[in-house]
């Protein structure tokens, strides 16, 4: 009997960087968010800057780099949508060829752990109005619709609000 790989959740190194930045333009190719984009496939590459800025987290199986997801407070560059007590994730991408082994789901409860920990009262996040898997995922782990959170960072892209209340947040 074949035991299914095991999937581990890091903090990124700078060896990981490539990797991360190849992963995340194939995942955001391969769900149709650059389509039309000017400019977004630049910082979706520029790993090393949005590491500086936020908490990178990569998932692994053995040395294999397969998602990776970065942590942000308010006042971050890539803080969109977070107020005081509020941490947000951006940039969630898993390799097309990973996707379904639950390094997402994994990357996501590593956000909210570490949120909590950070004694943060709730999670904020942002998806394509059109990125169906991901809004299955949030939904699956308790994210709930935030409208007023919803924004577009430039004609025709939609970006809509979700939000997880953090229960047990240390202080």
């Amino acid at each position: 009997m074949t035991l299914p790989p095991v999937i581990s959740i890091r903090s990124a190194t700078p060896a990981d960087y490539p990797a991360v930045g190849e992963l995340t333009v194939a995942a955001y190719r391969a769900d149709g968010q650059l389509e039309d984009e000017i400019g977004y496939e630049r910082t979706l590459r520029d790993v090393a800057r949005r590491a500086a800025a936020g908490e990178l987290l990569v998932a692994v199986d053995g040395p294999a780099v397969l998602g990776a997801v970065t942590l942000v407070l308010p006042g971050s560059p890539y803080s969109a949508l977070a107020r005081d007590g509020e941490a947000e994730f951006r940039m969630l991408a898993v390799d097309p060829a990973a996707q379904g082994r639950g390094a997402g789901e994994a990357l996501v409860r590593a956000c909210l752990d570490r949120a909590r920990d950070l004694g943060c009262s709730a999670v904020v996040i942002c998806t394509r109005d059109f990125s169906r898997p991901a809004q299955r995922l949030y939904a699956r782990l308790g994210f709930v619709r935030a409208a007023h959170l919803d924004w577009c960072p430039e004609p025709g892209v939609l970006l809509l609000g979700l939000r997880y209340e953090l229960l047990g947040a240390r202080r």
